[in-house]
């Protein structure tokens, strides 16, 4: 390969790397976004607390996020207690998410 096709090739993929980010942050965000929605459809509802302190934080460049539930007791309802069955709310909600997530990062790895 000659230096000048070396050149286009190093060229087209510092292209296709500044418009990666970008792209795959706003399948971050739009799953992130999506999880939290789901999470506080499926949270039980007596007060509103629960479903109230669920929130979304995208972090640093944009490639990671994290749901949480921010109620003392969150943990206790997703995961039981010895005298409360679980009511788990988080778990089926990225469950729920996870296919779209990995098919839309499957599109921009084949270039899309």
């Amino acid at each position: 390969m000659s230096g000048d096709a070396m050149r286009k090739v190093a060229a087209d993929l510092s292209k296709q790397a500044a418009t990666l980010v970008p792209r795959a942050s706003q399948v971050v965000r739009k799953v992130a976004l999506d999880t939290e929605a789901d999470a506080k459809a499926l949270a039980p509802f007596d007060t509103g607390n629960l479903s109230g302190s669920i929130t979304t934080a995208v972090q640093g460049d944009g490639l990671r996020a994290a749901v949480v539930a921010t109620a003392s007791y969150a943990s206790f309802v997703e995961l039981g207690t010895s005298r409360q069955a679980p009511q788990p709310f988080m778990g089926p909600a990225t469950d729920r998410n996870k296919p779209a997530f990995e098919e839309a990062m499957r599109h921009l790895a084949e270039g899309g």
